[in-house]
C-alpha cells in the first residue's frame, strides 16, 4: 500500500506532471489518511469562510467541491488499533518533538499500516524509525 501525505495529494489534485505520471505508474493500492482529508477540507472551509466578495466565495465554492470530489477518489484510512499504537510509540521519542502533529500522525497510520508514505517532507518523515518514504514531486 502506497499512502500520499497532504502536499502529495494536493500537488496529485492540482495536475503537478512528475507527481501525476508517478502516480499513473504506481502498481500498488494508493490511499489517504483521514488526516488529509481534514487538512485539506480545513483548507477549503477557511478560504471560503475568509471570502472578500462574491467572486472569491463562488470560487472558495468551486474548489471545495472539487476537493471533495478528489478525495471520493481514495481509500481514506482512518485511525486504527494499530495506528493507535505507533502514535503512541511514536510520542515517546523525544528526537519526534519537532514534527508536527498532522505529519506524526500520517506517520503513525502508515506504520500502522506497513505502508509507503510518498510525501515532499523527507527531511521531517526520515526521522521516523522504519517509516518507509520517497519523494514523487521533486
Amino acid at each position: 500500500m502506497t499512502i500520499l501525505d497532504t502536499d502529495i495529494f494536493t500537488l496529485l489534485a492540482s495536475g503537478h506532471p512528475r507527481v501525476a505520471e508517478r502516480f499513473r505508474r504506481e502498481e500498488d493500492q494508493v490511499a489517504l489518511t483521514i488526516v488529509t482529508r481534514i487538512e485539506t477540507l480545513e483548507g477549503r472551509f477557511a478560504f471560503l469562510m475568509k471570502a472578500a466578495d462574491g467572486q472569491q466565495l463562488l470560487q472558495a465554492q468551486q474548489w471545495l467541491e472539487r476537493s471533495e470530489r478528489d478525495l471520493a477518489n481514495f481509500l481514506l484510512l482512518p485511525f486504527d488499533a494499530a495506528a493507535a499504537t505507533e502514535f503512541d510509540r511514536l510520542r515517546q521519542n523525544k528526537r519526534l518533538k519537532k514534527i508536527g502533529r498532522g505529519d506524526l500522525l500520517i506517520a503513525a497510520v502508515a506504520l500502522g499500516r506497513r505502508a509507503l508514505l510518498v510525501s515532499r517532507n523527507l527531511r521531517d518523515f526520515r526521522q521516523v524509525p522504519g517509516l518507509r518514504v520517497e519523494n514523487w514531486a521533486d
